[in-house]
């Protein structure tokens, strides 16, 4: 995963994260790091995060990997998933 030109991580924190899991993640974005693209995705504000990965430290350490030559964009408005057929 780590030679992937872009890398999609899709609904993060949908299931629970272990603390060895966030450092695997962690590890795997700093193999990564200023080389290529990875895409989250969330509902998870990244003010949660360091409750999301067990450990504010692990948290702090992923964030500052991602953050870096970042662009967020927030996507509001009614999920696509809760439309009634």
């Amino acid at each position: 995963y780590a030679r992937y030109e872009l890398l999609i991580i899709d609904e993060i924190g949908y299931l629970p994260i272990q603390r060895h899991e966030a450092d695997l993640i962690f590890q795997l974005l700093n193999m990564r790091y200023e080389t290529h693209s990875t895409i989250f995705t969330t509902n998870i504000s990244l003010s949660g995060w360091g409750e999301l990965f067990r450990s504010p430290e692990t948290a702090a350490a992923i964030l500052d990997r991602m953050v870096h030559h970042v662009k967020i964009y927030k996507i509001k408005g009614k999920s696509y998933r809760m439309k009634q057929t």
